[in-house]
């Protein structure tokens, strides 16, 4: 029998998995967006993954004992929670991480007894990636609907993405 994907908030007690989950999330990023940020833009940096830990925004996913996700949950507004910083080790694509921490995500969101979920989902302002196209779809499978459209520049200007714009997803 395969193991099963756990997933478990993260605290300042473990900040030993600040360098694995910032090298994870560039990782991922940098293949599955890379067009759209400057050269040499990381997704993240050690600093904020940190300080992300130490706000308990980060959960970890664990498969056996090696860490292969991350997923940043908070609340956004009245009611509202978000994820996003979504990354799975790409050498276990298909195992269940992504929806294990989505899962997490919105159980998390319902114990605060929040009515919503929302996600962003950076995509090229211009032309199509496919990696893009897939987590569009696989969003709305697993039941969020597009709610809107926005420059990235106008929501994130301190943003080092200028080719991209954000699609706007929730789930009641």
């Amino acid at each position: 029998m395969a193991d099963a994907v756990a997933v478990r908030l993260l605290d300042e007690a473990d900040d030993r998995l600040v360098e694995r989950l910032t090298g994870l999330v560039n990782e991922v990023y940098a293949a599955t967006e890379g067009e759209l940020w400057r050269p040499g833009t990381p997704r993240t940096t050690a600093a904020e993954v940190a300080g992300l830990v130490a706000a308990g925004q980060i959960a970890v996913a664990v498969l056996g004992a090696e860490t292969v996700g991350c997923v940043q949950v908070r609340d956004v507004a009245r009611g509202v929670g978000e994820f996003g910083m979504l990354a799975a080790a790409p050498e276990h694509r298909g195992a269940g991480i992504g929806r294990a921490l989505v899962g997490f995500a919105e159980r998390r969101a319902r114990a605060r007894r929040l009515r919503a979920m929302r996600l962003e989902l950076l995509v090229p302002r211009e032309g199509r990636l496919p990696h893009k196209e897939f987590l569009k779809a696989w969003y709305e499978r697993i039941g969020y609907e597009l709610t809107g459209t926005a420059s990235v520049a106008e929501v994130h200007p301190d943003l080092a993405a200028p080719y991209a714009e954000m699609l706007y997803f929730i789930k009641n």
